[in-house]
């Protein structure tokens, strides 16, 4: 693995946001809770400590930033659901990476919290009509508008690739 970043390469635009390209990331989404356990499972508080990269975060800071992300990720589409194009609030995930709770808390947490928060994810995504998914937020950090389609295909490939820096590190490490 050249590139224990990006694992699965970097995340690209995709090419067509269709009904079956929203499904396929939609059920990608839904696996990822029982695929996060499967990962850590059976693994040390010292394995957990452990970084996926030099200068990386912990595999237990992994886990608790795909808890903190989704949960934001989950909210801008409820947002964009029931508000004309909103303006999303930003957060510094790397400063939030860095508090007590996502340096020393048990996983356990977060997979629930995950498990839970997908749940609900899902049930809303597959609510959703074709014109609903062309729905925008607007983040102050980007250029324009983003679509839910496209921020879809974003977080079900962010899922599995923080899945995969834990997957990997194991292998790795041949734990």
């Amino acid at each position: 693995m050249s590139d224990l970043s990006y694992p699965l390469g970097r995340w690209s635009r995709p090419s067509v946001l269709d009904a079956a390209a929203c499904a396929e990331w939609t059920d990608t989404i839904a696996r990822l809770p029982s695929e996060l356990r499967v990962a850590v499972e059976g693994l040390s508080e010292e394995q957990l400590d452990t970084r996926y990269r030099p200068d990386g975060w912990t595999v237990r800071q992994v886990v608790h930033h795909v808890a903190d992300s989704h949960m934001n990720s989950y909210v801008r589409f409820r947002l964009a659901m029931t508000e004309d194009e909103p303006t999303i609030r930003p957060y510094d995930e790397a400063a939030w990476a860095e508090l007590a709770d996502a340096r020393s808390a048990p996983v356990g947490p977060s997979l629930d919290l995950i498990e839970a928060l997908h749940e609900r994810w899902v049930r809303l995504l597959r609510s959703f009509t074709p014109s609903d998914l062309e729905r925008r937020f607007f983040h102050p950090e980007m250029d324009q508008p983003i679509r839910l389609d496209e921020t879809l295909s974003l977080y079900a490939w962010h899922g599995r690739h923080h899945a995969a820096h834990i997957t990997e590190l194991r292998r790795r490490q041949g734990w």
